[in-house]
């Protein structure tokens, strides 16, 4: 198989390495030019990416930042063999899906939106690997939902990552719970660590700490893009947080230790009921 990708930052380049492993060809592009040569230096890229060859791919992985990804998609459509699958590895996906389908059926190849639901705190090529992916969910929104024989041929296309699931969604549907699972995640954290208490958490601090403040560490730009683009369901969320919140904010100035033992058990409840471990 041949593989093209575009970008090589800790998604693609973990993508890179996972293909190159199973003995796939792997060609990339990257704006930044010695981060491609590195790759090649260090054995997870074949060659460039360019118009001569993009045509050629079996499979095309864009992980780039959503706007980045449209951009591309637009320019290099006309290369694009029909015999290609065209998947961007965004973290949301409505803009992204609508350009892709349109472009998809004006020249004949075949886009399907995805969203590898792993990573780190971390980003850029050399924190890359090639187990990245190794039993994660990998979240996909086909051009029709039903069509089983794209969404097996995408599975073998995907095989070499090693995802332990594949999650078949609309491109609305992903933005919705992504809103929730992961965006309101980095919000939260991010928010969280700037208590002027934090600068003295050495010696105090442990597993909860460091729980709900490892995504905090983010990359700004990216995460930006992803929130306005996603501001709708985002926003929804945030409010429903802010909400609870004061909740508890209330009971804790009343001093009501009935009420407030009421939210935790809530919370404690409601923990049980979405992992699936609330018995009646």
């Amino acid at each position: 198989m041949k593989v093209g990708i575009v970008g090589l930052g800790l998604i693609g380049g973990s993508f890179a390495k996972a293909y190159k492993s199973s003995g796939d060809s792997v060609y990339a592009f990257d704006a930044d030019h010695t981060i491609l040569e590195f790759a090649k230096i260090a054995g997870a890229v074949d060659g460039e990416l360019d118009d001569g060859n993009i045509g050629e791919c079996d499979l095309l992985l864009i992980a780039v930042y959503p706007r980045a990804a449209i951009e591309y998609i637009k320019a290099k459509a006309p290369l694009i063999s029909p015999k290609t699958v065209v998947m961007d590895c965004c973290g949301t996906k409505r803009e992204v899906c609508t350009e892709g389908f349109k472009a998809a059926e004006e020249y004949g190849f075949t886009f399907i939106g995805g969203h590898p639901m792993a990573g780190t705190q971390y980003s850029g090529f050399k924190h890359s690997t090639a187990s990245m992916f190794n039993k994660a969910s990998m979240i996909i929104v086909p051009p029709k939902f039903d069509d089983m024989a794209l969404i097996d041929r995408v599975k073998k296309l995907l095989a070499p990552a090693n995802f332990g699931r594949i999650t078949v969604s609309t491109a609305e549907k992903h933005d919705r719970m992504i809103a929730f699972t992961s965006q309101m995640a980095h919000v939260v954290s991010n928010a969280y660590i700037k208590s002027p208490t934090a600068e003295a958490h050495k010696g105090f601090s442990a597993g909860s700490y460091k729980d709900l403040t490892r995504v905090a560490y983010l990359n700004e730009e990216m995460w930006s893009e992803l929130f306005i683009e996603n501001k709708d369901f985002l926003l929804k969320e945030l409010e429903f947080f802010i909400n609870s919140v004061k909740e508890y904010r209330d009971a804790l100035e009343k001093g009501d230790e009935k009420r407030l033992a009421q939210l935790l058990a809530d919370g404690k409840r409601r923990k049980e009921e979405v992992d699936g471990k609330w018995k009646q």
